[in-house]
């Protein structure tokens, strides 16, 4: 058994253990949401959970390893996400490939828009940098790849720093929309004029 992150006093070794961890986790998405950081407390967040503090101090020493371990399931979701969506660009014409891939992504922030606002002010208090880094070299490495197998004229001469680029120009997108037009999420307008912005900066000929 490998040893627990930095984050966790342990990992749970059987499914009811991972149930429990499971449901604090979604309390303390709960309790982020609504009533933010600050107030959201352990006590509160193991009520909410169905389980005692004893049992939410097993698993997590402080609040912040939680709102870690929090962001760390999410990013394994998006991560999940983003590889079967760029498996799936694979059979589409590189125009509707982005635009496949702008929606979900949008789509998925949409789902608990006012969580990832949470997560996305409290990245410096819990040190997440790293965290978030190590994803973004992911999703940089998987389109780069994706991009450098295609048949399509691309513009920028140097693609390394094109990827760079385009990844977090849709990712200061997507986060000002979660903080300030949460509700632009779902508008199918956002994902069209994403898609126009990412076309026209990569290919020498856009539609």
């Amino acid at each position: 058994m490998s040893a627990a992150p930095d984050n966790l006093r342990k990992l749970p070794k059987q499914a009811r253990a991972q149930a429990t961890m499971d449901a604090i986790l979604t309390a303390t998405g709960a309790m982020l949401t609504e009533v933010g950081y600050d107030r959201a407390t352990t006590n509160a967040i193991a009520r909410r959970a169905g389980v005692s503090i004893g049992s939410l101090y097993q698993y997590f020493p402080h609040k912040e390893a939680l709102v870690t371990a929090l962001c760390e399931r999410h990013m394994g979701e998006m991560t999940a996400l983003l590889i079967g969506e760029v498996a799936a660009m694979r059979g589409l014409p590189l125009a509707q490939a982005v635009h496949a891939l702008v929606r979900s992504l949008l789509r998925a922030h949409s789902v608990a828009p006012e969580l990832h606002r949470v997560l996305i002010e409290q990245v410096p208090r819990i040190a997440g940098f790293e965290r978030i880094t190590q994803l973004d070299r992911l999703i940089i490495d998987l389109i780069r790849t994706e991009l450098e197998r295609r048949d399509e004229r691309l513009r920028p001469k140097d693609l390394d720093l094109a990827v760079f680029m385009l990844v977090h120009s849709v990712q200061a997108i997507t986060h000002a929309a979660i903080l300030d037009r949460p509700g632009a999420l779902a508008d199918a307008a956002l994902a069209d004029e994403t898609t126009t912005l990412v076309l026209r900066f990569l290919l020498a000929d856009p539609p």
